[in-house]
This record gives C-alpha cells, structure tokens and sequence, in this order.
C-alpha cells in the first residue's frame, strides 16, 4: 500500500490504537467477561514511552489514520549474548487486510532488530490464524517449537 508510513507510536495516538488494541484482544477472545482488565491496557500503553522498558510500539499510518500496530519487546536469552525480539502483537483493521500492512509492520521490527544487531526475531501466533500464517511462512520460517502454558492462580 502506498503512502503508508511505519513509525513508533506517539501519545497523541492513544485514540486511535485504543480500537486496533480491543480489535486485536477480541480476535483472540479476549472480550466480554474475558477482556483484559482495564489496568492492563493503561500499563501497556505506558511502558511503550517509558525509557527503562524494553517494549516497543509501532503503528501503521496513512493520511492520518492508524491502519495497524505492532508491539514488541526485548528480552535476554540463556542462548545467546545479545537479546532477542519478540513480537508479541500484530494486528491490522479488517479492512486493509492483506494490502501488505502486516508485512510493512513485521519488516519495520526486522529493522529495530537489525538496527540493535539482534540476532532474533521470533513470534507466536493461534494454531487457527491461517490467514497471517500465510505471510509469516513466506517472510520467516517456523521454529517446529510447540508452545505450553499454564495459567497460575494470583
């Protein structure tokens, strides 16, 4: 897509990634009686302007109007020296999807990381998301790694 512009987030943006960030929870089910606590989102929208933190925001724009977001951090590693990027968020409006916003985005957090000489990017996605598996198995390659949690009482 043309005329769109990848830039670190601004706090005059809160408005408009406000509704990228509930877009992006509800399509993982995070809403309803699931949604994130509103606490968590005011902390995260925080720590993207805090220098001490080691997470990032990116957002997509054009003519004004924020299209996409993409969040990261960075963390140390028992396999290597330098730190690794995680992206953690991904997420586009439904209606420029597949207009190359994504890959705009993934490729602006090659860049931070290149820009670090970070040897890694590494990202999760739901085992149903076949659309964005679509692009990722073209810009990166699957680690065969299978993810296991288990969520804790607090």
């Amino acid at each position: 897509m043309s005329g769109v512009l990848i830039r670190p987030a601004a706090r005059a943006d809160y408005g408009q990634w406000r509704p990228l960030w509930d877009g992006y929870n509800e399509f993982y089910g995070r809403s309803g009686d699931t949604a994130l606590a509103p606490e968590i989102t005011a902390a995260t929208w925080e720590r993207f302007f805090d220098p001490y933190e080691p997470m990032f925001a990116l957002v997509a724009e054009q003519d004004g109007a924020l299209l996409g977001l993409a969040h990261y951090l960075l963390h140390r590693s028992t396999t290597s020296l330098l730190p690794s990027l995680y992206l953690q968020d991904l997420f586009t409006g439904a209606e420029v999807r597949g207009k190359g916003i994504g890959r705009a985005l993934i490729e602006a957090v090659y860049r931070a990381a290149q820009e670090r000489s970070l040897p890694r990017v590494y990202w999760l996605t739901h085992e149903t998301n076949d659309t964005a598996m679509q692009l990722y198995d073209r810009i990166a390659e699957k680690s065969g790694f299978i993810v296991y949690r288990k969520q804790l009482p607090a």
